[in-house]
């Protein structure tokens, strides 16, 4: 069972982060993805509640979430804090719409996305953070990564595009990255979205079968289908090596995509004492 931590401001309660058995081949078991011993984020109700949220109570909270995102990039701002948060997880877990409402009411020089595509040849030959480095945020800034140089753990690593040395270097390297990052002032919050491969498959139908959401399926997308165990064991390498004390992995149970929002939104205002 996992050990159960809250966020900083109480609100957060710990869960564990449970997925569903994948489709594989008859006669491969299903690895369950890890349970780790950091805080998974949950919100004001607990999940069997919250699946029965309506869109109204939803729209509300939501606003409310909103308005206090507000006052948190104020203080931001006000104190020039330097903020990362990394939104890492299965594909179509709700990364984007997270993001979305997050900044949907904030002021973008203050509040900036970042979603590098993939690297080009120059930047193949550089140092791997490089790329990332050059979009660390300045004093009163918050930049949001949607994918982050955790693609090296995951995606790199199972599609082959990173050599076994060039993973194994990153695993040494990124805590010590990170702790450096940290030591310097900036305030590095990391989270997972989990989502079940029962879930994560019924999300993808529904991109094929909408006209308006093809755009947003991959080859890579379809890759992760067929890689599903194979994803769950460079997720746990991966928090093996990189779930530290100065910047723990967030848990984000995605299944339910309102409460995923809400819950972790909820968290993120919570990592950050702020004042009106």
């Amino acid at each position: 069972m996992a050990k159960k931590n809250k966020a900083k401001n109480g609100k957060g309660k710990a869960r564990n982060d449970k997925a569903a058995s994948a489709k594989i081949p008859d006669g491969v078991e299903a690895e369950p993805e890890m349970e780790i011993n950091r805080a998974g984020v949950t919100g004001p109700t607990d999940a069997e509640a919250c699946i029965l949220v309506d869109k109204k109570i939803y729209s509300q909270e939501l606003a409310r979430l909103q308005i206090e995102l507000v006052k948190l990039q104020e203080w931001v701002r006000f104190k020039g804090l330097k903020v990362i948060v990394l939104f890492e997880g299965r594909d179509a877990a709700g990364k984007g719409g997270v993001i979305k409402r997050i900044t949907d009411s904030l002021n973008p020089r203050v509040c900036r996305v970042v979603a590098l595509p993939a690297p080009t040849e120059r930047e193949k030959t550089q140092w791997y953070f490089q790329r990332y480095v050059a979009h660390l945020p300045a004093g009163g800034e918050m930049v949001l990564f949607d994918r982050s140089w955790y693609n090296r753990a995951g995606v790199e690593r199972v599609m082959g595009f990173c050599t076994d040395s060039e993973h194994a270097e990153f695993l040494r390297s990124v805590p010590e990255f990170e702790r450096m990052l940290v030591r310097s002032g900036i305030i590095l919050i990391k989270y997972w979205f989990s989502v079940s491969n029962k879930e994560q498959e019924l999300r993808f139908q529904a991109r094929i079968a909408d006209p308006t959401k093809r755009w947003k399926l991959s080859p890579m997308d379809l890759q992760s289908r067929a890689r599903w165990v194979e994803f769950s064991k460079a997720k746990d390498e991966m928090f093996a090596y990189t779930d530290i004390k100065q910047a723990p992995w967030y848990v984000v149970n995605a299944d339910n995509k309102l409460c995923a929002r809400l819950n972790c939104i909820q968290h993120l205002l919570g990592m950050i004492a702020y004042e009106d």
